[in-house]
């Protein structure tokens, strides 16, 4: 096979990327993510970074876990969310820099 046909996305990862995208077209959402790349948070504490609700915080998050572009972690009664891996901290920073490069 060449390697311009192994490019091309099938039609199930498009569709599945796009969802990914979509998600992180709500800049709340994003902001969400980009609070949580570096250090795990708690709910209450990205609300406040951000000025959102707890509620509005916990609605992303719940969305943004079931991409699995965050995942949670319980540390007694607090869950604390952080990046999913290293492959969504990579692709946020690079959008970053992109953005700021101009």
């Amino acid at each position: 096979m060449s390697k311009a046909r192994k490019s091309v996305l099938s039609d199930d990862h498009a569709v599945a990327l796009a969802d990914l995208f979509r998600l992180l077209g709500d800049a709340s959402r994003l902001r969400i993510v980009v609070a949580c790349l570096r250090t795990p948070l708690a709910v209450s504490e990205i609300a406040g970074r951000l000025g959102l609700s707890v509620s509005l915080v916990s609605h992303h998050l719940r969305l943004l876990k079931g991409a699995r572009l965050v995942r949670a972690e319980r540390h007694g009664k607090q869950v604390f969310y952080g990046a999913d891996d290293e492959h969504v901290r990579r692709m946020v920073e690079d959008m970053i820099t992109h953005v700021a490069e101009h």
